[in-house]
């Protein structure tokens, strides 16, 4: 008896054909863009947003993955940074962390070369046994390029680097590609959200104009006001401000005074941090605090103390509470950005977050009647992503050596996450890290940001050993070597943006 395979029967597409999405902004249009050049045809999409609305626009700083999601969409990278007056990162420098006037940096990419059996922190560890006194971070290339102030495209990507970009004109150049691929933009204020009243699932927004927008699946990126997940299906949130106490924040830009740097800064204060990110005209800064320690006037005069070049916008407040809705799909609504959750800024992952909550809806795009299955694989899929970048922010302020203020006592002292006091417990104590489930953060993340705090584990993998003295001074010099004759070759960042992408004529250093 032989197997016949099925004969596949054609059919019309019964899925969602009408997908709205309420709220521009970031959010919005990376949503519009990705599912209008995925879907084409086979769904109607269209995006209703206000001009009335502003939009919080501070998400300027990025992370390697949004290279990878630009190249999806077909993105032309000189055309886009170009458009957006972007630059190269290639990592944060964080100051003023572990204590006042010290610093560290934690870059994209590796550090050394790994063993199958144990990464290149052991053999480092190892070393210092020996004798040997060169930081680990001078293993690390796109560190030292950072340093250097240097950047060009290597070949075969092997420099690891993500984008410093206007979020408002990421948008803007989003829209553009998106309305071209078929999105119909909708002008108008959401006044009301229309339940069906058999299934309780939403069947319309009601616009202030009286028109109505219905639809059959809807993508909330209405920010903070979640007004649809939230403010229409009460899918619950979970505040972890007891953990990451930060709720407030003060964004301004300025502008440049200098060469672009290849990198982020985020640098401590007494109760909280700021940040510096520059563009290619002008720089985004802002101050992040807790405001049981700090009040919003004390904030804004430390921020406008300390800022550089000149002051281009009025100062915008932020008022906010980390954490992550319960159900990011909710019946036949799915959250996106600060809709679906906050993660504060300092490790540049609410743009990420945005992104990988696009790609699963196209993933999980149903062909049929909405499935439970995958609405539960998708919110579980979701919190997992923002319990591990959760944790990794966290870790910025626990591990620390600060005790000079309130604030640093305060973190200090609190209790985290048995994730995450497992997590530093197992590097402590023998200098291992594991990435699960595919999670942001990978191993030489987890180990930058716990050694720059202060955590330096206590033994190391027993392969290390294995070499002799003068076989590890061999592997140690030569990543030194070729790690400063590729840094050596690479031209000065400022000068390769504006070759490769410039909007205007770099600043002089």
């Amino acid at each position: 008896m032989t197997w016949s395979p099925p004969t596949p029967q054609p059919a019309a597409f019964a899925g969602p054909r009408r997908i709205v999405i309420a709220g521009g902004g970031t959010a919005g249009w990376m949503t519009a863009a990705a599912l209008a050049r995925t879907l084409g045809a086979v769904a109607e999409i269209t995006l209703v947003e206000s001009e009335e609305i502003g939009t919080i626009g501070v998400g300027e700083s990025t992370i390697p993955p949004l290279v990878a999601y630009n190249r999806i969409l077909g993105i032309d990278e000189a055309e886009f940074m170009r458009a957006t007056q972007a630059t190269f990162k290639l990592g944060i420098s964080f100051e003023n962390w572990r204590v006042a006037g010290e610093s560290y940096f934690h870059s994209f990419g590796g550090t050394g070369r790994d063993h199958w059996s144990a990464g290149f922190q052991h053999f480092w560890l190892h070393a210092l046994t020996q004798g040997y006194d060169v930081p680990y971070g001078e293993h690390c290339l796109e560190l030292k390029a950072a340093e250097a102030a240097r950047f060009a495209h290597l070949p075969d990507d092997t420099m690891n680097y993500a984008y410093q970009l206007d979020s408002a004109r990421y948008a803007a150049f989003l829209r553009t590609m998106a309305e071209a691929d078929g999105t119909t933009r909708v002008e108008g204020r959401i006044a009301a959200v229309e339940l069906d009243t058999v299934s309780g699932d939403i069947a319309a927004l009601q616009l202030a104009d009286g028109r109505r927008i219905a639809g059959d699946l809807f993508i909330d990126c209405t920010g903070f006001r979640a007004l649809l997940i939230e403010g229409a299906l009460h899918a619950g949130y979970d505040d972890w401000t007891h953990w990451l106490p930060c709720d407030g924040a003060i964004a301004i830009q300025t502008g440049s005074v200098r060469a672009p740097l290849p990198y982020t800064r985020a640098i401590a204060h007494d109760a909280g941090w700021q940040w510096r990110i520059p563009l290619q005209h002008r720089q985004g800064n802002g101050i992040v605090y807790c405001s049981a320690y700090l009040d919003h006037d004390a904030a804004l005069q430390r921020l406008l103390d300390t800022v550089e070049g000149d002051k281009l916008v009025r100062p915008n407040p932020i008022r906010f509470r980390t954490g992550a809705r319960r159900r990011q799909w909710h019946r036949n609504c799915v959250a996106v950005g600060l809709s679906g959750g906050f993660m504060e800024p300092l490790e540049s992952t609410s743009i990420h977050l945005i992104q990988r909550a696009i790609l699963r809806i196209a993933r999980m795009l149903p062909a049929g009647r909405v499935s439970a299955r995958d609405i539960a694989e998708f919110n579980e899929q979701q919190l997992l992503d923002m319990e591990q970048i959760r944790d990794f922010l966290i870790l910025h302020y626990k591990a620390t050596d600060r005790r000079d203020s309130a604030f640093w006592r305060h973190c200090a002292a609190m209790e985290v996450p048995d994730t995450l006091a497992h997590r530093i417990a197992l590097f402590r104590e023998t200098g291992r890290v594991f990435r699960k489930n595919e999670e942001l953060f990978a191993e030489n993340s987890w180990v930058q940001v716990m050694m720059g705090q202060g955590i330096l584990p206590q033994s190391y993998h027993p392969v290390a050993a294995k070499l002799r003295k003068d076989e590890l001074e061999h592997l140690l010099r030569t990543v030194r070597e070729s790690v400063a004759r590729t840094v050596a070759a690479l031209p000065a960042h400022g000068d390769y943006v504006a070759r490769y992408c410039g909007a205007q004529q770099p600043v002089a250093a």
